[in-house]
């Protein structure tokens, strides 16, 4: 197995904070702290460790003078795994464990872990910056991949939980381990390749990402985002893996990074002079200068006089601490409870008997106790203290892995996470030029189904994650008016989705208009019928002395062409937007105009009935019905549908009307008729004079006179009778503005009925016929 120079690096940096708390007078003074290290391989030899560390007969102490014989606190490990192991083996004699890189947030949990601190943040705080991540840059479909341990299956498992939260869905889940069989990695390795995510979490460690990128190089699979956690992705050693360079664009979180001036110089001193005993020492000797400091065959002899100023690798380098800066924290944490046992400045004394603890005295739960309380602020301006569960306050680096040059990655740092915000604040980025998978400029898409335009709604494909979709267009009257809406939602009443179904725009108000071509040509009629009957009062009046005009009551006559022309004019009152007044103006104006043109025929129905009745010996009938009682029978049948119109709108009056039920996608603007039953009372009043009207003209027909108009009458009365039986199927079954197109169709039918059947054969005889317009005519 290759030397690990990092771990070296943070044995080393421990031994250098050791030195500069024995050096420095403000903290410990007149005492000096002591060391023991220890190898990590296997876990035998951790546990083995770990209970010599609590033994109370430890004889290879690095000074005799020492008064303590047991640890007072424990500085590692790196890996959780080995950690749980040993936070449970000494946590039963109280004594501290400081962790430097063992991020399992599992070991946050103070009843099975009570004396674990740790100078990095938890991995809880870690999955859900990486779940927010993810999120941010608009990956819904992602795979994941962890360590088959205690780091890598706890930490998957909570990213997995944020990103359910934040609405990201995993498409698959894998673990593997260093020592697990190839054919594993070759099965996760066959997920990748047939997965449609372009997005992968690697939650493990540094071995293990090198293992998988080298098999998917060997494969020639390519066009992967990874997304790095801190155990890896500023890892030097990346570079010994073949398929490194697949790497490069990898993003992901890690502590903030730090220099420590004097370390570099303290770490190019070492040499195996300074500890002649240790075996790491000679290890690392002989793997930077590849010689062996004891004659060996096949290898360069060394004698120690080399100098590592001309060597340059992970071990010299403090251009990035990160890690390795952990450990002084943690050194420091130590040397600062200590201090505060010895110097009385603990913030609850009582557990001392009041008084300060003598150094010889000082036992494990007592610095647990003080290491609980500690909180001070290094020279590089850091506030150090740990929370109630042991864990450190929780801040990242979003780096991004952007080239390998020489050995060594070269990350740049593009965001930061800090949980202590609130979260919409937790991740921001500052700027920088990111480096995406391959060298791209172009951030990846990696969705399980393209998002969901305005307009359209999410619908879950079934046996699928959320994030796997289809897009349904709104139903109309329903919008949606963001991205990837789950539902759409009901335009208020007044309004309706516009054809996109991204808003909701006023439901177009529809009610005959004047721009309408059917109200023109209504209209049109009508101002024409208006011009026919003011033309033919012309011509009557012009020969009001004719025997043809004369014969045929002109009196009522000419009451009939008025009555005729208010007729007509009554129905424009049923074109454009109805109002209060225009609603009780057309039904009553209609109503009345049509009772009064009625009663006039009627009247000339009974006038023609009663001359031929007169002209029987010893009668004298007509004497009953005069002029004068002419006129009073048609103002008593008018009086009578003013009287029901009255009643009308003083009971309950016609009003406009917002009807939204015959269609959704617009409104009708109509008149509500208020009372229905006063309106078909008005109606049948017109109905039952016009019937009337007909069955008497029906009965005088026949009668012997060359102009009898009970002829035309007749015809008139059964033409308009028609339009009014067919008006009533029409009207109840049309909608809106059509429903007032009828009733304008009918009024005008009827009128040009009347108009035309009645005076038009007496104009055709005036005016084209005049030999026709004599009294010998006329009489036959």
């Amino acid at each position: 197995m290759p030397f690990n120079f990092r771990e070296f690096q943070f044995a080393l940096t421990m031994i250098f904070a050791v030195e500069e708390i024995n050096k420095n007078p403000n903290i410990l003074p007149g005492v000096s702290l002591g060391y023991r290290i220890y190898n990590n391989c296997g876990s035998m030899d951790v546990l083995r460790s770990s209970l010599a560390l609590v033994s109370l007969n430890i004889n290879s102490t690095i000074n005799e003078k020492c008064k303590s014989q047991t640890a007072q606190a424990i500085i590692g490990h790196s890996g959780s795994t080995p950690t749980i192991a040993i936070a449970r083996t000494v946590g039963q004699f109280h004594i501290p464990v400081i962790s430097h890189f063992a991020t399992c947030a599992c070991l946050s949990n103070r009843k099975h872990f009570p004396s674990f601190f740790r100078t990095i943040p938890s991995d809880y705080y870690q999955s859900r910056a990486l779940a927010q991540l993810v999120k941010s840059f608009g990956w819904t479909w992602v795979g994941a991949i962890s360590n088959e341990n205690d780091y890598g299956l706890n930490g998957i498992a909570m990213f997995i939980t944020a990103a359910h939260e934040e609405g990201v869905c995993i498409e698959y889940s894998a673990a593997f381990e260093i020592t697990s069989p190839h054919q594993k990695i070759l099965q996760i390795v066959d997920i990748i390749k047939q997965s449609t995510s372009k997005v992968i979490i690697a939650f493990m460690s540094h071995r293990e990402i090198k293992i998988l990128v080298e098999e998917l190089h060997k494969q020639n699979i390519t066009g992967l985002q990874w997304i790095g956690s801190d155990a890896w992705i500023t890892d030097d050693s990346l570079t010994e893996s073949l398929g490194h360079m697949s790497l490069i664009g990898s993003i992901g979180f890690t502590v903030p990074r730090v220099t420590i001036p004097e370390l570099g110089p303290f770490l190019e001193q070492v040499n195996p002079s300074q500890f002649p005993n240790s075996m790491f020492v000679k290890d690392f000797w002989e793997s930077v200068f590849n010689c062996s400091l004891s004659p060996k065959e096949g290898l360069r002899s060394c004698n120690g006089s080399e100098h590592l100023k001309d060597v340059k690798n992970s071990f010299t380098d403090i251009s990035d601490l990160r890690f390795t800066y952990n450990v002084y924290k943690a050194v420091y944490a130590v040397g600062h409870a200590l201090h505060n046992l010895v110097s009385c400045k603990q913030s609850k004394p009582s557990f001392y008997n009041s008084k300060c603890t003598d150094l010889s005295q000082i036992q494990p739960w007592e610095v647990l106790y003080s290491l609980q309380n500690v909180n001070f602020t290094t020279d590089h301006r850091e506030n150090v203290f740990f929370s109630k569960d042991g864990d450190s306050p929780a801040k990242y680096e979003l780096i991004n892995l952007q080239k390998f040059s020489k050995g060594t990655a070269t990350v740049v740092t593009v965001g930061y996470y800090d949980a202590s915000l609130p979260k919409d604040q937790q991740l921001t980025l500052n700027g920088a030029e990111i480096v995406w998978k391959g060298g791209s400029r172009m951030v990846p898409l990696s969705v399980c189904s393209e998002s969901c335009t305005p307009g359209t709604r999410r619908a879950v494909q079934k046996g699928r994650p959320a994030c796997c979709f289809d897009c349904i267009q709104c139903a109309p009257g329903e919008i949606s008016n963001t991205t990837d809406s789950l539902n759409c939602l009901k335009c208020p009443v007044q309004y309706w989705s516009n054809t996109r179904g991204d808003a909701c725009v006023p439901k177009e108000v529809e009610f005959l208009s004047y721009k309408d071509i059917m109200a023109i040509l209504l209209a049109f009629f009508c101002l024409v019928g208006v011009l026919f009957t003011i033309l033919t009062i012309f011509i009557f009046y012009y020969n009001k002395n004719t025997p043809i005009v004369r014969a045929n009551n002109s009196g009522l006559s000419f009451l009939l062409l008025f009555s005729l022309t208010l007729c007509f004019l009554s129905s424009l009152t049923f074109i454009g937007q109805p109002s209060e007044w225009s609603c009780m103006l057309r039904h009553t104006a209609f109503g009345i105009t049509f009772v009064l043109c009625i009663s006039c025929v009627l009247g000339k129905t009974i006038v023609v009935l009663m001359a031929f009745g007169a002209t029987r010996p010893g009668s004298n009938v007509m004497k009953w019905f005069g002029p004068l009682q002419q006129r009073l029978s048609v103002f008593a049948f008018t009086l009578i549908q003013v009287l029901i119109c009255a009643l009308w709108l003083t009971i309950s009056p016609p009003f406009p009307y917002m009807n939204m039920n015959y269609y959704q996608e617009k409104i009708l603007l109509e008149c509500n008729l208020g009372s229905a039953v006063s309106f078909w009372a008005v109606l049948g009043y017109i109905g039952f004079l016009a019937s009337l009207c007909f069955v008497l003209a029906f009965v005088a027909r026949k009668l012997p006179d060359h102009f009898n108009e009970a002829k035309f009458i007749t015809f008139s009365m059964l033409i308009f009778c028609a339009v009014w039986i067919t008006f009533i199927p029409a009207y109840v079954s049309s909608p809106g503005k059509f429903t007032v197109a009828v009733e304008i169709f009918a009024i005008l039918a009827s009128s040009y009925s009347l108009l035309f059947c009645i005076f038009a054969p007496k104009c055709y005889v005036i005016l084209l016929r005049p030999e026709m317009n004599t009294k010998k005519q006329i009489m036959g």
